[in-house]
């Protein structure tokens, strides 16, 4: 049993930190090379996109028109974000900007001989064969390469579930200390009892049965 517990734990310690890893912002500064629409088929991967309820609109083929920018990082690796609105359902971004973010976007396209970077915070992951983007949140001008500003929504969202978790275990101790412990010691007292009664009655029967026994016996041989 304890090994079902140990593994139930790991695979829900696992299904957490993929959660918070994929729905968490993220910052990365990176160079703006190119923005544009591009028909896109939504498929078995359509987990990772927008919601229809945002206002997005597919064909009868399952394509949809989606906003991407694609981005250098400094080790001159591509990086390619979409760019799509997440409305009110899932994360809970609430964005509604997605245009405006594009315009700023291809206002801030450079080249690699005059170089303009950017910090771009978005949320989810980059899987190239399952046509799987982040979605990017809002870009900023930073001074250089080397600029990396700390990521305090992800800290201060992380620190919000450290403190919720954090009084749920509060609550489960007092809960406990209140109402299970005792429930339990009150338990183990009435199966102690019940246990001291059941031996006395055991040798309460065994020593009924032995005098029987013996004044049979004794009958027998004419005592």
């Amino acid at each position: 049993m304890r090994w079902f517990l140990t593994v139930l734990g790991v695979i829900f310690g696992v299904a957490v930190f993929l959660f918070l890893d994929y729905a968490l912002p993220s910052r990365q500064t990176v160079r703006i090379t190119n923005t544009y629409n591009r028909l896109t088929e939504i498929g078995a991967n359509a987990f990772f996109y927008a919601s229809p309820d945002t206002g997005t609109v597919q064909n009868a083929q399952g394509q949809r028109d989606v906003r991407f920018i694609d981005t250098v990082r400094q080790n001159n690796k591509p990086y390619v974000y979409r760019n799509e609105d997440t409305g009110w359902i899932w994360p809970p971004y609430f964005k509604y900007d997605s245009s405006n973010l594009h315009a700023q976007a291809t206002d801030l396209k450079s080249t690699a001989a005059a170089p303009q970077w950017v910090n771009v915070t978005s949320y989810g992951w980059r899987i190239s064969w399952l046509s799987i983007y982040p979605n990017a949140i809002s870009v900023r001008p930073v001074a250089g390469p080397d600029v990396r500003p700390f990521n305090w929504p992800a800290q201060l969202i992380l620190a919000l579930i450290g403190a919720f978790l954090f009084l749920i275990w509060r609550m489960w101790n007092q809960f406990r200390e209140r109402t299970i412990d005792p429930a339990v010691r009150s338990a183990d007292e009435a199966w102690d009892r019940l246990d001291a009664r059941a031996d006395a009655a055991r040798d309460h029967i065994a020593s009924e049965a032995q005098g029987r026994v013996r004044r049979w016996w004794n009958g027998i041989r004419g005592r």
